[in-house]
């Protein structure tokens, strides 16, 4: 039995844990797969530097509204896989060293807990002062007929195949399935993508949800409100599933198929209750503010927690344990529970706060303001003419409830409301106490905000 003064359980945002400040800890971490995590080697990281290939070929062969008339000779798939993974894949045997050589033990088989504040990893057992439970998350998979008799690819693996198939299933509806989607569609292949909701973006603000919906029927092939009933092999390299929905049952044929169905934390993988932690009912391990479990000296940070499963969430969160971590009985929290997102999508989106059907069903008075791109000077250049930002106001208060934008550059765009959000500043501060430089497309942000309305002359929703 080997003991420690910290355990890291994963090394994705938990290798950020480590810093000088922790230097004097006898501290291992311990990771069966890649450092890194998932937003480096199967995520943020690879899935972002793909949306910037297929946006350089959707962008192209949409050039002639500008008067530009450009083709796509050919996407090489081997080549953009190549150039992101090259990248890549060094970095875990860099990491893996850079730990060693200075100090820290690092174990690379699987770990379970077999009782509070201590560990199982491969034939040896680890105890430590303070653990930190930082073990991820992975796709979760539906519970369609015949899935584990044919060939098919999650977020995980889709990235690293030899070719750009034909043709491409997705399950699923979130922002995994828009993100591939858009890829592959820009890459050529024809995408049909089975939905089990109204809309894709469920989640989204409804109105944003709605537009994303109708942009992607006029690149996918959308199966709404359905479900996959069952996939089989059909003799070749594909499949074939066959599809429900309210006009019946179609059979869909595709060169490969992808599962977009969601994550599950990992902490089934690491008998997390074994270790005396308490979860709910979607596995996350409960914590408290300060990201203290219930089990003192143990805390847990990132996927395998919250249920945002945002990288720089987790970021986030190793800053607020480190700090946790060295100053004991001055705890704090998040400075901000504000979690921004974005969708890497075609057309962008990005979010922040409450969707106008949350307001509603939480009776959260509000007022709302919209502004589409098309008003705006670079809107005109852009020709874009489905783009907007949309609003939702504290009408007394005046300060932002929620912000939700559709169009290019969103999670650029949003970046000022998320601010305000986080310091409290008002939409007028924000409109009227600032310059926004002119013909930027930052006008939208600034237009939308001089937009909300005063209850004076709009009622209250």
């Amino acid at each position: 039995m080997s003991h420690y003064d910290l355990i890291v359980l994963g090394a994705g945002s938990g290798n950020m844990l480590p810093g000088d400040d922790l230097r004097h800890l006898r501290t291992a971490i311990v990771e069966p797969d890649r450092f890194g995590g998932t937003c480096l080697n199967r995520g943020c990281i690879p899935t972002k530097m793909s949306v910037v290939a297929a946006e350089a070929a959707s962008n192209a062969r949409a050039a002639a509204r500008l008067g530009v008339h450009a083709t796509v000779e050919t996407v090489n798939w081997k080549e953009i896989r190549d150039r992101i993974f090259g990248r890549i894949d060094p970095l875990h045997d860099k990491a893996l060293a850079y730990r060693r050589e200075n100090g820290i033990d690092v174990y690379t088989e699987p770990a379970r807990f077999v009782a509070p504040k201590t560990l199982l990893v491969g034939s040896e057992q680890l105890t430590a002062d303070t653990i930190v439970v930082a073990a991820g998350s992975r796709p979760k998979l539906p519970p369609i007929p015949g899935l584990s008799d044919v060939p098919y690819h999650t977020s995980d693996t889709v990235m690293r195949i030899d070719e750009i198939p034909p043709s491409i299933l997705i399950v699923g509806g979130g922002f995994i399935a828009a993100e591939f989607g858009h890829v592959f569609a820009s890459f050529g292949s024809r995408v049909t993508i089975v939905q089990s909701g109204p809309r894709l973006l469920m989640a989204e603000d409804e109105q944003v949800s709605a537009a994303f919906t109708e942009a992607a029927a006029q690149r996918h092939r959308l199966f709404l409100e359905a479900q996959v009933s069952v996939v089989r092999p059909d003799g070749g390299a594909g499949i074939t599933a066959t599809v429900a929905g309210p006009a019946g049952e179609v059979d869909v044929h595709a060169d490969l198929l992808l599962i977009c169905t969601g994550r599950r934390p990992n902490t089934d993988l690491i008998d997390a209750t074994a270790g005396g932690l308490t979860l709910d009912e979607h596995g996350h391990v409960i914590t408290d503010e300060a990201y203290r479990t219930g089990v003192p000296g143990v805390w847990a940070l990132g996927d395998v927690t919250n249920h945002f499963q945002l990288k720089h969430m987790a970021n986030a969160e190793v800053r607020v344990v480190a700090h946790n971590l060295q100053h004991p009985g001055a705890e704090r929290g998040l400075t901000s529970r504000v979690a921004p997102h974005a969708v890497f999508t075609e057309p962008q989106i990005a979010s922040v706060g409450l969707t106008e059907q949350d307001a509603r069903a939480r009776g959260v008075e509000h007022v709302v303001a919209l502004r589409r791109y098309s008003d705006t000077a670079y809107g005109w250049a852009l020709e874009d003419t489905t783009g907007f930002a949309k609003l939702l106001v504290d009408p007394t208060a005046r300060t932002l409830l929620g912000a939700h934008i559709f169009g290019p550059h969103a999670a650029i765009l949003i970046q000022p409301l998320i601010q305000a959000m986080s310091l409290g500043q008002t939409v007028d501060q924000v409109a009227r106490d600032v310059l926004y430089i002119h013909p930027a497309l930052t006008e939208l942000i600034e237009q939308a905000l001089l937009d909300v309305p005063h209850p004076a002359s709009a009622p209250q929703t």
